[in-house]
């Protein structure tokens, strides 16, 4: 059976990290980017990514999350009784084809039946807006809303109006661009719907798939729409008291026996980002066999838990006291994490969604 995560104090997994080492941009090209491969228990091994052929074993999988990044941040007016205010807002996760959850910035200015119109300033297409109504309001700033556009026709007008979702520690040093627009995008990007890139595979590229797939190192496909949640800081005191939101995923059929079968034949399963991780284990049975998988996933990954389905995780670097600094530390344990961040740290690597990259072992 699976272990429990254990109750833990949040400030154990804070660490001081300076503020140059936060990567403004992605390495050129992106499998440049530096790799601290962590074994627990063994020496810290600096390389680069476009080693990891290298480093692993013709037998492994490779599991990527295939979804896009859509434009989801939203700047608007809020209209009511003839008055407006400006609103802004980051779709996190579709409900329906015309509906969305958000995350407001002054969410408390929001009632139920208050119109939003986005695009006013005539950057949109069909008749240079794009309206909803609020029809819900939830905890932490999330509201629903119905868009008066639906499925496609929705999806290209908020193409023509949204922003890239820059997480909040580089949107705050510096403006989305255009650049951005396929810098925060994976070279595999398939389906469209997350609001946060699954950074972890914006360091592969074609030349890089070549040379794993001549080494005889397996590629897999999951979806998983990362929502803006993966954002948010952890508020409660202790581990048990915070709440993940929901992301939805896929794993088809098809995908799910190719990992079984990988195993089978003494593979390991190699996760490339967190996302991919939670969703395969999310799908994992209590014998680590991937079922197909079609939902939504809260799954909230601490110290104490048995991985059942994953054997190694490559991941990027991750914010003090976020929810995925408890995930590599209850992967490869917090001691081994504290000191391989300690190194990164202090050999410059780069941290966050542009920067650096590790290769992590599971903990003895």
């Amino acid at each position: 059976m699976m272990g429990q995560s254990v109750a833990m104090r949040v400030d154990e997994f804070d660490f001081d990290l300076p503020q140059d080492r936060i990567a403004l941009r992605p390495a050129r090209p992106r499998d440049a980017a530096r790799l601290l491969v962590v074994r627990p228990g063994a020496a810290l091994e600096d390389r680069v990514v476009r080693d990891l052929p290298d480093l692993l074993e013709p037998s492994d999988a490779l599991v990527f999350n295939d979804t896009r990044v859509i434009p989801a941040q939203l700047e608007g007016i809020r209209e009511r009784d003839g008055q407006t205010a400006h609103v802004g807002l980051t779709l996190h996760m579709r409900l329906s084809g015309h509906e969305w959850k958000a995350f407001a910035r002054g969410a408390r200015k929001l009632r139920m039946g208050d119109r939003l119109r986005f695009g006013h300033s005539g950057e949109a297409c069909y008749l240079g807006v794009l309206d909803a109504t609020v029809t819900g309001k939830g905890e932490g700033g999330e509201v629903t809303l119905a868009f008066d556009l639906s499925d496609a026709v929705l999806d290209e007008a908020i193409a023509a109006v949204g922003h890239v979702p820059l997480p909040p520690y580089i949107a705050a040093r510096r403006p989305d661009d255009a650049a951005d627009r396929s810098d925060y995008q994976t070279v595999f990007a398939r389906a469209d719907g997350a609001v946060a890139a699954p950074t972890a595979g914006l360091h592969f590229t074609p030349q890089l798939f070549d040379r794993l797939t001549a080494r005889g190192i397996s590629r897999h496909f999951l979806t998983l729409h990362v929502g803006a949640g993966t954002f948010l800081p952890v508020k409660a005191a202790d581990t048990a008291g915070h709440r993940m939101h929901a992301e939805r995923g896929v794993i088809d059929a098809a995908t799910a026996e190719a990992l079984n079968a990988a195993r089978r034949r003494g593979g390991r399963i190699v996760c490339v980002g967190t996302t991919s991780l939670r969703l395969l284990e999310s799908a994992a049975d209590a014998d680590g066999i991937v079922r197909p998988f079609d939902g939504a996933t809260d799954i909230f990954i601490t110290p104490g838990y048995r991985f059942r389905a994953v054997d190694l995780l490559m991941t990027n670097f991750h914010l003090p006291r976020s929810t995925l600094f408890m995930l590599v530390a209850a992967f490869s344990g917090l001691a081994a994490m504290r000191a391989a961040y300690a190194h990164a740290v202090a050999a410059g690597y780069r941290f966050y969604s542009y920067g650096d990259a590790c290769l992590l072992y599971p903990a003895r």
